[in-house]
């Protein structure tokens, strides 16, 4: 049965919506937990950070867009190459000498819960 993948799927979709939103809306607010502190503070900074904040909310209605279309396997395809998001978030935060905490066990729990939903609904086994 897909509801387990697809509920942890739709779950990682609202999640990343969510952080996409609070980066748009309360940018500086949202940078605290990403595990590396901003680079300076000039007047533009808030614009980048919403970028972020953009991209965030187009991968999660990605996501919730495969689910509604009802396609599991496209669903868990879509997962496992959003998985480089985080992957490379984490990548970037302990390249940059930041929170390995958060580097960790945000994005690289992150990327390891997608994994693990992707997998059964690529493989479409219910």
């Amino acid at each position: 049965m897909h509801w387990l993948p697809l509920g942890t799927a739709l779950l990682l979709a609202f999640g990343i919506i969510a952080i996409g939103i609070q980066y748009v809306v309360s940018p500086r607010a949202a940078t605290r937990s990403f595990g590396l502190p901003l680079p300076e503070d000039g007047t533009n900074t808030d614009w980048w950070l919403r970028l972020k904040g953009v991209r965030d909310i187009t991968a999660g209605l990605t996501v919730l867009a495969f689910i509604a279309w009802g396609v599991p396997r496209g669903v868990g395809i879509i997962l496992f190459v959003e998985t480089a998001i985080p992957i490379g978030d984490m990548l970037v935060v302990l390249g940059g000498k930041g929170s390995a905490r958060s580097a960790l066990g945000i994005h690289g729990l992150t990327a390891a819960i997608m994994v693990l939903a992707a997998i059964p609904l690529m493989m479409d086994v219910p």
